[in-house]
């Protein structure tokens, strides 16, 4: 048979007290004496009593709750966002509500809207690689709820956001290749519609221009996964002349084609050297050989979007939606070393 459930009636009732001094001595005001507090504290936990967290919320007009969408969480940088999300969420007195999108436009609009129905509290994006049309955030504003974007932004919709380097780290990564020499450098790029596709495209193309290295539009190839980036370097490394470096867009692109290159009888870096972006911890590990690669802070662009979002919710960006820009850094191993 199911226990009661005790409420703060009861604690009231036991303590002879009033329900509005029970209800102060556990928020820890200040007109209530610490022997009333103690008291109230130590028959709470003997009665094992639990807040109604749904009453609090609509008193105070709040779930508590900040819903996340991700393209992916099986990808350990969104993982690690999450988690830095969660950090500063957890200071707060909020859960953290995750969906994922699955890089899908119609599954993004659906999830958006169950986050809205459920009453949360704000909206914190990276958006799909197949979203053109944005009127479901634009919908999120309307309805007054904070939305904050982080990696993938979309600059139609005024909204605060937090992104990493990715031109500079682009652009760190091909400089690399071609101060060591290497002159004839492939980019795995991302999807055309996504802005760190289009960030990280221009930083590699940048530098080749200002190193004076002739841009070959024949090694510019679309892949974004370990299979296309297999595929994509599998027909480079069939040109008449081959890639002697391999930026790609993100580090399963990048094992893609050490795969290539490996099974082509080739070794990277001798004979060509691979660079990823992400700096995932498994990633660039297990392949062969272990895969250099431009690191994107995750756990902190995660508790800078949740800053974000509480900054909003207490009124304190008084100049405007600001985009952040944290630093990245090219972590060299076995695949240019």
């Amino acid at each position: 048979m199911k226990k009661t459930q005790a409420t703060i009636k009861d604690l009231a009732r036991e303590l002879n007290i009033s329900v509005s001094t029970v209800s102060r001595a556990l928020h820890d005001r200040p007109d209530i004496s610490e022997k009333t507090k103690k008291a109230v504290r130590e028959l709470a936990e003997k009665l094992d009593y639990q807040p109604n967290q749904i009453a609090q919320g609509l008193r105070q007009k709040r779930s508590y709750v900040i819903g996340v969408v991700v393209p992916e969480i099986v990808h350990h940088f969104f993982s690690t966002i999450i988690s830095g999300i969660e950090d500063i969420a957890y200071e707060r007195g909020f859960h953290v509500m995750v969906c994922q999108s699955k890089e899908s436009f119609e599954r993004e609009k659906e999830e958006i809207e169950t986050l809205m129905s459920t009453r949360v509290d704000g909206i914190i994006v990276s958006v799909s690689k197949s979203t053109t049309d944005f009127d479901h955030f634009r919908k999120i504003q309307k309805r007054g709820i904070p939305l904050i974007f982080f990696d993938r932004i979309c600059h139609e919709i005024k909204a605060p956001g937090v992104v990493c380097q990715d031109y500079e780290g682009a652009y760190e990564a091909t400089e690399h290749f071609i101060k060591h020499g290497r002159k004839r450098v492939a980019h795995l790029r991302g999807p055309e519609g996504l802005v760190i596709s289009t960030q990280r495209l221009n930083g590699y193309l940048d530098a080749l221009t200002r190193n004076k290295v002739k841009v070959n539009k024949q090694l510019i190839v679309p892949a974004g996964d370990i299979d296309s980036g297999y595929e994509q370097t599998k027909k480079l490394l069939e040109l008449p002349e081959r890639p002697d470096g391999i930026f790609a867009v993100n580090d399963n692109a990048a094992a893609g084609a050490l795969m290539a290159i490996n099974e082509k009888g080739l070794e990277a870096p001798k004979d060509i050297s691979v660079v990823g972006f992400n700096n995932d911890p498994v990633i660039t590990k297990l392949t062969k050989p272990t895969l250099s690669s431009i690191h994107q802070p995750g756990f902190e662009m995660g508790q800078e979007a949740a800053r974000m979002f509480f900054d909003v919710l207490d009124e304190k960006n008084q100049d405007g939606p600001k985009i952040k820009v944290l630093p990245t850094q090219l972590i060299e191993r076995g695949s240019t070393l």
